[in-house]
Protein backbone atom coordinates (compact mmCIF):
# COMPACT_ATOMS: atom_id res chain seq x y z
CA UNK A 1 0.00 0.00 0.00
CA UNK A 2 2.85 2.31 0.81
CA UNK A 3 4.35 1.53 -2.55
CA UNK A 4 1.11 2.31 -4.32
CA UNK A 5 0.80 5.64 -2.52
CA UNK A 6 4.39 6.53 -3.36
CA UNK A 7 3.81 5.58 -6.97
CA UNK A 8 0.71 7.77 -7.16
CA UNK A 9 2.53 10.73 -5.59
CA UNK A 10 5.44 10.28 -8.00
CA UNK A 11 3.07 10.12 -10.98
CA UNK A 12 1.26 13.27 -9.83
CA UNK A 13 4.55 15.10 -9.46
CA UNK A 14 5.61 14.03 -12.95
CA UNK A 15 2.34 15.27 -14.45
CA UNK A 16 2.61 18.61 -12.63
CA UNK A 17 6.25 19.16 -13.56
CA UNK A 18 6.85 21.75 -16.31
CA UNK A 19 7.60 20.36 -19.70
CA UNK A 20 10.87 21.16 -21.33
CA UNK A 21 10.74 24.04 -23.82
CA UNK A 22 12.03 23.36 -27.29
CA UNK A 23 12.70 27.08 -28.04
CA UNK A 24 11.16 30.57 -27.98
CA UNK A 25 10.41 33.48 -30.27
CA UNK A 26 9.62 37.12 -29.63
CA UNK A 27 8.27 40.11 -31.49
CA UNK A 28 8.13 43.83 -30.90
CA UNK A 29 5.22 46.13 -31.66
CA UNK A 30 4.78 49.91 -31.77
CA UNK A 31 2.64 51.76 -29.29
CA UNK A 32 1.40 55.03 -30.81
CA UNK A 33 -0.83 58.01 -30.10
CA UNK A 34 -1.60 61.37 -31.64
CA UNK A 35 -1.81 64.47 -29.47
CA UNK A 36 -4.37 66.87 -30.90
CA UNK A 37 -4.42 70.62 -30.71
CA UNK A 38 -7.36 71.67 -28.59
CA UNK A 39 -8.33 74.83 -26.72
CA UNK A 40 -10.94 75.99 -24.24
CA UNK A 41 -12.14 79.50 -23.48
CA UNK A 42 -14.40 80.96 -20.81
CA UNK A 43 -15.20 84.53 -19.86
CA UNK A 44 -16.16 86.41 -16.74
CA UNK A 45 -18.82 89.12 -16.89
CA UNK A 46 -17.79 92.64 -17.86
CA UNK A 47 -19.77 94.68 -15.30
CA UNK A 48 -19.45 98.44 -15.71
CA UNK A 49 -21.49 99.28 -12.65
CA UNK A 50 -23.30 102.62 -12.44
CA UNK A 51 -23.12 105.13 -15.29
CA UNK A 52 -23.89 108.73 -14.25
CA UNK A 53 -24.84 110.84 -17.30
CA UNK A 54 -25.35 113.99 -15.18
CA UNK A 55 -22.10 114.34 -13.18
CA UNK A 56 -19.42 111.60 -13.22
CA UNK A 57 -19.84 110.61 -16.88
CA UNK A 58 -21.47 113.80 -18.19
CA UNK A 59 -18.80 115.03 -20.56
CA UNK A 60 -16.66 113.65 -23.33
CA UNK A 61 -13.62 112.03 -21.77
CA UNK A 62 -15.43 111.17 -18.54
CA UNK A 63 -15.48 107.49 -19.39
CA UNK A 64 -16.56 104.52 -17.31
CA UNK A 65 -13.86 101.84 -17.51
CA UNK A 66 -13.68 98.25 -16.26
CA UNK A 67 -12.10 94.90 -17.14
CA UNK A 68 -13.03 91.27 -17.62
CA UNK A 69 -10.93 88.12 -17.94
CA UNK A 70 -10.92 85.44 -20.61
CA UNK A 71 -9.54 82.14 -19.32
CA UNK A 72 -7.80 80.22 -22.09
CA UNK A 73 -6.08 76.82 -22.16
CA UNK A 74 -4.58 75.02 -25.17
CA UNK A 75 -2.49 71.98 -25.89
CA UNK A 76 1.15 72.58 -24.96
CA UNK A 77 3.20 73.71 -27.95
CA UNK A 78 0.15 74.15 -30.18
CA UNK A 79 0.38 76.57 -33.06
CA UNK A 80 -0.45 80.16 -32.25
CA UNK A 81 -4.15 80.82 -31.92
CA UNK A 82 -6.28 83.94 -32.22
CA UNK A 83 -9.01 85.14 -29.90
CA UNK A 84 -11.79 87.27 -31.27
CA UNK A 85 -14.69 89.17 -29.70
CA UNK A 86 -17.81 89.77 -31.76
CA UNK A 87 -19.84 92.99 -31.79
CA UNK A 88 -22.45 91.63 -29.40
CA UNK A 89 -26.11 90.89 -29.98
CA UNK A 90 -26.72 94.48 -31.10
CA UNK A 91 -23.96 94.15 -33.76
CA UNK A 92 -22.42 97.50 -32.75
CA UNK A 93 -21.49 97.08 -29.07
CA UNK A 94 -24.50 98.71 -27.54
CA UNK A 95 -26.15 97.72 -24.29
CA UNK A 96 -29.91 98.02 -24.49
CA UNK A 97 -32.41 98.44 -21.67
CA UNK A 98 -35.72 97.01 -22.84
CA UNK A 99 -37.74 98.63 -20.03
CA UNK A 100 -36.59 102.21 -20.73
CA UNK A 101 -35.78 101.81 -24.41
CA UNK A 102 -32.32 103.24 -23.71
CA UNK A 103 -29.11 102.33 -25.50
CA UNK A 104 -25.64 102.76 -24.02
CA UNK A 105 -22.63 102.28 -26.31
CA UNK A 106 -19.38 100.72 -25.14
CA UNK A 107 -16.15 99.41 -26.64
CA UNK A 108 -13.76 96.53 -25.90
CA UNK A 109 -9.98 96.84 -26.14
CA UNK A 110 -6.98 94.55 -25.97
CA UNK A 111 -4.70 97.08 -24.26
CA UNK A 112 -4.89 98.94 -20.96
CA UNK A 113 -4.60 102.32 -22.73
CA UNK A 114 -7.82 101.43 -24.56
CA UNK A 115 -6.47 102.34 -27.98
CA UNK A 116 -6.63 98.97 -29.80
CA UNK A 117 -10.22 97.84 -30.41
CA UNK A 118 -10.66 94.09 -29.93
CA UNK A 119 -12.70 92.62 -32.74
CA UNK A 120 -13.42 89.41 -34.54
CA UNK A 121 -11.71 90.05 -37.87
CA UNK A 122 -8.12 89.78 -39.08
CA UNK A 123 -6.00 92.51 -37.53
CA UNK A 124 -8.32 93.07 -34.58
CA UNK A 125 -7.98 89.72 -32.81
CA UNK A 126 -5.49 88.86 -30.08
CA UNK A 127 -2.78 86.24 -30.70
CA UNK A 128 -1.72 83.66 -28.14
CA UNK A 129 1.03 81.02 -28.33
CA UNK A 130 0.38 78.16 -25.86
CA UNK A 131 3.43 77.21 -23.81
CA UNK A 132 1.66 74.64 -21.63
CA UNK A 133 -1.81 73.24 -21.04
CA UNK A 134 -2.18 75.44 -17.97
CA UNK A 135 -4.86 78.07 -18.36
CA UNK A 136 -3.98 81.75 -18.49
CA UNK A 137 -6.05 84.86 -17.97
CA UNK A 138 -6.27 87.42 -20.75
CA UNK A 139 -7.67 90.82 -19.82
CA UNK A 140 -10.44 92.49 -21.79
CA UNK A 141 -10.54 96.27 -21.26
CA UNK A 142 -13.99 97.84 -21.51
CA UNK A 143 -15.08 101.44 -21.80
CA UNK A 144 -18.42 103.25 -21.84
CA UNK A 145 -17.66 106.67 -23.33
CA UNK A 146 -18.81 109.67 -21.31
CA UNK A 147 -21.32 112.16 -22.61
CA UNK A 148 -24.16 109.75 -23.43
CA UNK A 149 -27.62 111.06 -22.54
CA UNK A 150 -29.51 107.87 -21.64
CA UNK A 151 -32.62 107.14 -19.57
CA UNK A 152 -32.62 105.54 -16.12
CA UNK A 153 -32.51 101.75 -16.27
CA UNK A 154 -31.13 98.76 -14.40
CA UNK A 155 -31.21 96.28 -17.26
CA UNK A 156 -28.69 97.61 -19.77
CA UNK A 157 -27.32 94.44 -21.37
CA UNK A 158 -25.47 93.08 -24.36
CA UNK A 159 -23.94 89.63 -24.93
CA UNK A 160 -20.54 89.28 -26.57
CA UNK A 161 -19.20 86.00 -27.89
CA UNK A 162 -15.51 85.26 -27.37
CA UNK A 163 -14.08 82.79 -29.90
CA UNK A 164 -10.71 81.06 -29.89
CA UNK A 165 -9.55 79.95 -33.33
CA UNK A 166 -7.05 77.09 -33.45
Amino acid sequence: MKTLKLSLVAAALLLAAPRAQAGSASSQFNVTATVIQNCTISASALAFGSYDPVVANAGSGQNLDTTSTLTVACTKGAQAVTIGLDQGTSTNRTMADTASGGALTYQLYSDSNRTTVWGNTAGSTVGYAPLSRNSIGITVYGRVPGGQDVPVGTGYLDKVTATINF
